[in-house]
Formats: structure tokens, C-alpha cells, sequence
């Protein structure tokens, strides 16, 4: 079959299908793209001609178009595959920051960028950067640090080795991750005699790999000596499916579940073995728990320093934890009994070599009243009186105008705390936290993606992006991809004039609030941001709330059509509190003695340290 590179790749990209819930859906189900000199004419001609079979979106800035496929990954649980397709230099480096998001959250996203000519015969052509010793590297080799695969076609041929490998990493529930493939400008219009049997349908089921049987039989004896057993819950619980294996496996023994920042909605809210968020952003009930569980069931976490607080929320001198991943580099970290299998089918096994174990009653009844002790804390979060609405406050009202089926995303700052203590999950796999990364600008562009992706589910959910004053402005042209898209989607910015987040960080420790907030400019006054005009100049319903009509304004932004966008004003120094320990650096040689103090809790909390 005669084809160029480009033509070639966007045909295999086309046979690529996948199983999901027992039915047959592309697995890559839309490109984003901005085009340029380095992809508009090969790869770009080869997508419009497909455009029937693949939709071409087209992006407003390369990151968040980038960021858009992640949230649309997220949202598919892991099982669809966007592509993004940029021009060489700053369209392809500026894609670098969304990889990484992709790569810290072991998420499927396929880069193709435009790169510099392979026979180098116009050199240094628009946008190249030159290495003087080194005249392969091109900035796209910028990708491999933020990338599971990364390759670059210097010949058409080269696509028949490269793609099977490109499909399996994005397949693979341990290795999912980014892929970048580099596609030189003269390469993209390469022909070459492809074999017909390269773009056959394939038909892809994700794979459940199993855990070795003496690892299940080692996690077994541990766990029937546990008094106090707790399970935490972390995203591969929900990219496996193992929701309904978490919860009978739970409630079948009595051991109380709590949820890292990844695994929120796992479990609904409702389920009697649910018991909080863990960590940093966590809760005070869920962290007592932790504080004094004997064993520790990990699925499916890497246990980042906001699930552990940074190593000090275990304190049970005969702690011991095992680790159910299907990442052996997960699985085996800080000294774990390692289950390397997938989360679903590990449960199961796990469950029959636990014939007859029970925790004590007591412990059951201790995780019982934590989810009871949360209600009340929200409860009690309401009655805040302050000048303006706090963020727990805005969260429970878009709790309360939220479906059972709709979505709540954000990233970054202070809304991620709020969100995981004061969100009570109502379905399963509704909620999208982006804090792998913690990447400000996410919250906009990844709701994008996640409502694209909503539609499929034909549930009648809508997202509700939540997005600070900070956030919008550093990323939020994707409200007008969305719009041109005719996307649904919801976005709730909270003012608290400035990354307030950072402020209270910095005074929490002894320094002073520092170009943090928008009154600290050196200016006399601050410009005031219009939220409402800017969105709406975007073609988007805006409008501005104060916090009596926000109930409203989100009855009617959830009725309404396309972008709708809610700006409410919310106050910068109340915050949900409770969580664990987190080390920062923090200085030990400072004369302020606000720093001195700090720095003493730093290394009183550093000795609780377990490893």
C-alpha cells in the first residue's frame, strides 16, 4: 500500500480499536491540534482527509489543548487516548508541561510533534534550535524526561517498529504513561510501499495482569494477624474497575477505606466502609485512623507525600504495609509487601485466601464513626460567618445543585483540600482532582476534555470545573475550544484575589505573604480583574454572583447550553483545616523567630518520620 508517513500513521491510528464496557470504541477518539509549517501540510492534510473517522479539534494554546487530552484520558479511565499534534519549537515545547502531567498521573496522551528536516539540507530552518556539538537534538528532545516512549521517524519504515510499541505503552496499565514520536517536516511526505496487514483492525482489551500466587498467599498472612487493618484507595482502584471488589472486600471484613486525592470516588460516599480522605488534604478522623492501623492496604497509590504526610501519618510501632499495583516500581516502595497485579483480580484473590479473618468489631465501629465525624465537620463548615464565602462553602453549594451523574474537576491551590474533605462522592468515578502533578491551569482545559468525554456516557452529567483567580489567568483559552467544540461545561471561578493558597503557606511558616496576592503589588491599588467580561468576550454565559444567588446562578448554569461561567468572590484566609504533616523546607538559620518556631515544628514533625 503506497503511502506517505503521515497517511500511514493516521491509518494505523484508525485501526486501532478497543473493549469497553463489551463494546468496540475507537482508541483514539479525537486529535487536538494547532497547526504550523512543521505539521500543517503532511500530518495535517493526512487528518483532513480522515476527518470523517477521526474528529481534528482545534486547539487555542498547545498546553491546554494538551491538558484537554489528559482530562479526556482521565475521564475515560484510562481505556480512550487522545492525540495531540503540534508544529516544531515553542508549539511542541509548549506541550511539555501536560506530559508531565500525564506522566505523573500514568495517563495515556500521544504527542505528535513536527520536527526539523531529516536531511537537514535547509538547516537551521524556522524555529530550530541549534545544538553546535550535537546536530541530532532538536527541543524535542526536550520530551523524554515527561515521556514512557519517545521516538523519532527518520524513516517511513520505521513506523511498522515504532507504532506497536507506541500502542502498547498506552495500553499497558504499568507502563501507561505519555508517548511523543518526532516526525521531521520531509519524513511526514516520505512514500513508502506499507504492507497491507499493517493497518488491519486490532481490537484491544485492556490487560488485568495477575499477581504472583505466593505474593497473594504472603499479603494474606499479614493481613489475618491485622487487629486494625485500613485500606487506602488510590487511583488504580478506579482505572481497574475494581470499585465493586473494593467495596465487598471492605465490608466483608470490617476494614474501613480511605481515599488519596486520586482515588476519590472509588467508593460513593454512602458506602459503609468509606472513611474519609487521607493526607495532607485529608481529614482529621481519616489520619486518626491511619495513625494507629496495624496494616496498611494499599490499591492502586503510589503513596505520594500528600497521601502519607510525607511519611508520618503511620505511627503503629508493628506497622506493616502491603502494596496491591500493578507497578512493580509502585508496589515495592518504602518497604512493602508487594501484589504486583491488577487491582480488581487481586482483590478477588486476596478475598478467597482470607477464608474466616475478621477484624476487631471495634476497629469496624472506629471507621464507622469517622464518616460521621466528617459529616458533622462539613456541617459545622457551613456556619462560618466571614465577609465573604469560603471555599468549603462554594464547594457544598455545587455539591447540592450537582446530578448524581455529574463530574467535579480541579487542580492545584487551595480547592483540591476543600474538594476532597468537603465533596461527598454520589457515583463512582466522578471526580477528577489533578494533583499527581498539581498543575495550575489544568482545571479549565482538563474540563474540556472531561466533558467531551461525558457526552459519550449518554448519563446527562455535566463537569463542574472549579478554578481559582490564579488558575484562570494562567490558563483559560480553552473556554473558547469548548465553545467552538459545542461542549457543555460548567466553570466556577473563585476570587480570592491571588494564589491566597501560597500566602497562607508562606504565614503558616513564619514568612510574610510575598508577591503572593494581587494588593501586594507595588502599585497603590490593584486593577480589578473582569472575570465576567473576559469570559464572556469568549462567546461564554457569564456572570457574577454574590454567595445568596449562587444557588441560583448554578440551577440556571446547569439548565443552560455551552459554556456557562459563574465568578464568585470567596475569602482568602478561611480554610478547611485538619490534614497531616508536610515536609517543606523551611529554614533553620533565619533571625525572624516565626521562622524559628517553624522550622522547630519541621524537625519535631521530620522525627516522626518512618523512614
Amino acid at each position: 500500500m503506497r503511502l506517505n508517513t503521515a497517511e500511514a500513521l493516521v491509518k494505523y491510528l484508525l485501526a486501532q480499536k478497543v473493549i469497553i464496557d463489551g463494546q468496540k470504541t475507537p482508541f483514539f477518539p479525537a486529535v487536538f491540534s494547532i497547526f504550523g509549517h512543521g505539521n500543517a501540510l503532511g500530518l495535517g492534510d493526512a487528518l483532513e482527509r480522515s476527518k470523517s473517522e477521526i474528529p481534528t479539534l482545534r486547539g487555542q494554546n498547545e498546553q491546554g489543548m494538551a491538558l484537554a487530552a489528559v482530562g479526556y484520558a482521565k475521564a475515560a479511565l484510562r481505556r480512550q487516548c487522545a492525540v495531540v499534534t503540534t508544529s516544531i519549537g515553542p508549539g511542541a515545547t509548549n506541550v511539555v508541561t501536560a506530559a508531565g502531567v500525564a506522566m505523573a498521573n500514568r495517563l495515556p496522551l500521544l504527542i505528535l510533534s513536527g520536527d526539523t528536516f531529516n536531511s537537514r539540507i535547509p538547516d537551521p530552518v524556522l524555529q530550530q534550535i541549534e545544538h553546535f556539538g550535537v546536530p541530532t537534538v532538536t527541543v524535542n528532545d526536550v520530551f523524554k524526561p515527561v515521556t514512557r516512549y519517545w521516538d523519532r521517524i527518520t524513516s517511513p519504515a520505521q513506523l511498522l517498529h515504532s507504532l506497536p510499541q507506541a500502542i502498547a505503552t498506552l495500553l499497558d496499565p504499568a507502563n501507561c504513561g505519555p508517548v511523543f514520536i518526532g516526525l521531521p517536516q520531509d519524513v511526514q511526505v516520505e512514500v513508502y510501499e506499507f504492507p497491507d496487514h499493517f493497518f488491519v483492525e486490532v481490537v484491544h482489551e485492556i490487560p488485568r495482569p495477575r499477581a504472583d500466587i505466593n505474593s497473594i498467599r504472603s499479603a494474606a498472612q499479614i493481613i489475618s494477624g491485622a487487629k486494625r487493618p485500613l485500606i487506602i484507595a488510590g487511583g488504580g482502584v478506579r482505572y481497574s474497575g475494581a470499585h465493586k471488589e473494593l467495596s465487598d472486600f471492605a465490608n466483608k471484613y470490617g476494614i474501613p477505606v480511605v481515599e488519596t486525592v486520586a482515588g476519590k470516588s472509588s467508593l460513593l460516599a454512602s458506602d459503609p466502609a468509606w472513611s474519609g480522605a487521607i493526607g495532607v488534604t485529608g481529614c482529621d478522623p481519616a489520619n486518626a485512623l491511619a495513625e494507629v492501623a496495624d496494616v496498611v492496604i494499599a490499591v492502586g497509590t503510589r503513596l505520594q507525600d500528600f497521601t502519607t504526610g510525607s511519611w508520618t501519618v503511620f505511627q503503629d510501632k508493628n506497622f506493616k504495609l502491603v502494596s496491591f499495583n500493578a507497578t512493580r516500581f509502585d508496589a515495592i516502595k518504602h518497604h512493602a509487601l508487594a501484589v504486583i497485579g491488577d487491582a480488581r483480580e487481586s482483590l478477588v484473590e486476596i478475598n478467597q485466601a482470607l477464608s474466616g479473618y475478621k477484624c476487631d468489631a471495634a476497629w469496624t465501629i472506629e471507621g464507622a464513626l469517622a464518616k460521621v465525624k466528617i459529616e458533622t465537620e462539613i456541617t459545622a463548615r457551613m456556619q462560618i460567618k466571614a465577609d465573604l464565602p469560603t471555599y468549603a462553602q462554594v464547594v457544598k453549594a455545587v455539591h447540592s445543585a450537582a446530578d448524581q451523574y455529574d463530574y467535579v474537576l480541579t487542580a492545584a491551590g487551595g480547592l483540591p483540600g476543600e474538594l476532597i474533605n468537603n465533596w461527598l462522592s454520589k457515583s463512582l468515578d466522578s471526580f477528577d482532582c489533578e494533583y499527581g502533578y498539581s498543575c495550575m491551569g489544568y482545571e479549565i482545559a482538563g474540563g474540556w476534555g472531561a466533558a467531551m468525554q461525558l457526552k459519550t456516557r449518554n448519563k446527562g452529567g455535566r463537569v463542574f470545573a472549579m478554578v481559582g483567580d490564579g488558575s484562570y489567568m494562567m490558563m483559560n483559552s480553552e473556554i473558547y475550544s469548548a465553545i467552538l467544540n459545542g461542549d457543555d461545561l460548567i466553570v466556577v471561578v473563585c476570587d480570592n484575589g491571588g494564589y491566597a493558597v501560597i500566602a497562607r503557606l508562606q504565614l503558616g511558616h513564619g514568612s510574610n505573604s510575598f508577591r503572593t496576592m494581587l494588593n501586594e503589588s507595588d502599585r497603590p491599588t490593584a486593577p480589578q480583574i473582569d472575570f465576567v467580561a473576559h469570559a464572556a468576550s469568549m462567546g461564554c454565559t457569564a456572570v457574577k454572583s454574590d454567595f445568596a444567588g449562587f444557588p441560583a446562578a448554578l440551577i440556571a448554569a446547569r439548565a443552560g447550553k455551552g459554556v456557562q461561567v459563574i465568578v464568585i468572590n470567596t475569602d482568602p484566609t478561611e480554610w478547611t483545616q485538619g490534614g497531616a504533616f508536610w515536609e517543606v523546607g523551611v529554614s533553620g538559620n533565619s533571625s525572624v523567630k516565626a521562622v524559628q518556631e517553624s522550622h522547630k515544628e519541621l524537625e519535631e514533625g521530620k522525627a516522626r518520620q518512618r523512614w
